[in-house]
């Protein structure tokens, strides 16, 4: 996916006035002893949402053992606050509607928004709201945050990496982000499995989560 792309569709949505949250811009004084960062990073400091077309909310789970099923959530709204200079000020906030999960099988679909797994009639939203972030260095962070899932609040931690910026011919400026993080999904209640007759399960316990961001300055 070319979420640095310069050509745009028309379906870009404009930046919102404020997402799910909207977050205050925190002073930007750099922190004794922190590592150093690139001037570029420092000029990002500002609010930002995620260009929904451009990004993906996703996921891969291994299936009967021997495949993997990757899906995405196509439905969601984000508040991001990026502090350059003082990475530990970053903050983000996603509501993502479990309805708008999509894996390429409608059938497939219609089960996981069932009660088997997300139960989508009772718990219609899952949520991130990070916690805490830290620059481990060059373009990666780590951020930590509470992931929400059937009212089961759990702490996850995210590895982000920094993929560039760029001023699209539309006026946007934009900045990419590559979010990855495993989760054992039986800790949010989504147990439902079949077992196999040679052993191991249908539908694995460890779910990777990935995030695909190309986010847009908002302030």
């Amino acid at each position: 996916m070319g979420i640095f792309s310069r050509r745009q569709t028309t379906t870009v949505e404009p930046p919102p006035a404020a997402g799910p949250g909207h977050f205050a811009a925190a002073p930007a004084a750099p922190a004794p002893g922190a590592p150093t960062l690139d001037p570029a990073l420092r000029a990002l400091t500002g609010q930002w949402s995620i260009d929904r077309p451009h990004s993906r909310i996703g996921f891969s789970v291994r299936h009967a053992m021997v495949t993997t099923v990757r899906g995405a959530f196509t439905d969601y709204d984000s508040a991001l606050y990026f502090d350059g200079a003082r990475p530990s000020e970053s903050r983000a906030e996603l509501v993502i509607r479990v309805a708008s999960v999509d894996t390429g099988v409608e059938q497939r679909d219609g089960h996981l928004v069932g009660k088997d797994f997300f139960d989508a009639r009772r718990y219609p939203e899952m949520t991130f709201r990070s916690t805490s972030t830290v620059h481990e260095g060059g373009e990666t962070f780590r951020m930590t945050g509470d992931l929400t899932i059937r009212d089961t609040t759990r702490p996850v931690e995210l590895q982000l990496d920094y993929l560039g910026s760029v001023m699209d011919p539309f006026g946007y400026e934009r900045a990419g982000f590559d979010g990855t993080t495993t989760i054992d999904r039986t800790d949010w209640g989504l147990v439902y499995n079949q077992r196999l007759d040679a052993g191991g399960s249908m539908v694995s316990e460890k779910v990777r989560l990935q995030f695909d961001i190309s986010a847009i300055r908002t302030v």
